[in-house]
């Protein structure tokens, strides 16, 4: 049974070992395989969860059978001309997409997003990556631009798409 709940700094290694094998799984993520290891490290991980938490953003792993196989996280904006906006970042493992792991993180999400008066919610997107653009479309979202040739995966430039749902506050 998969059970959502907050990410603390005693998830560090278990987040770390969840990040490295989604690095291994798909070629939508920042990093490349082994390259976090590499470049971040868990010290890094865990000040960036320390101060997550101090700043009050949005931290939500996915568990099953306590291994965590999801995550989301909406960091908000740090002063105050952007405080009423959050960039997200999500993963899945790949044996668990298409179970409505997504859409979940996102109503958790949006309820977090109205408590904190979070107007703008934003991502980024690679342009084909069509399972994540559909998901985040029917969770609201909108294409508000592209980024030409941001990153380079296997040989490859590839585009990205901006994509924001701006939300009423009430």
């Amino acid at each position: 049974m998969i059970a959502y709940r907050k990410l603390y700094s005693k998830d560090i290694d278990d987040y770390y070992d969840y990040l490295n094998q989604l690095d291994t799984e798909t070629d939508f993520m920042m990093f490349e395989p082994k390259e976090r290891e590499l470049k971040v490290g868990r010290e890094k991980i865990a000040g960036w969860l320390k101060n997550a938490n101090k700043n009050g953003d949005f931290l939500l792993v996915a568990t099953d059978n306590r291994k965590i196989i999801g995550h989301i996280s909406a960091e908000k904006g740090k002063v105050n001309r952007t405080a009423h906006s959050a960039y997200i970042v999500l993963g899945v493992l790949k044996d668990y997409r298409g179970r409505g792991i997504g859409t979940e993180f996102f109503k958790r999400l949006d309820v977090w997003a109205q408590e904190n008066r979070i107007v703008r919610l934003e991502l980024s997107v690679a342009t084909n990556n069509d399972a994540a653009i559909h998901l985040y479309q029917k969770n609201g979202f909108e294409v508000e631009g592209r980024k030409v040739k941001t990153m380079l995966v296997k040989g490859q430039y590839r585009d990205e798409y901006i994509m924001a749902k701006i939300r009423e506050i009430f």
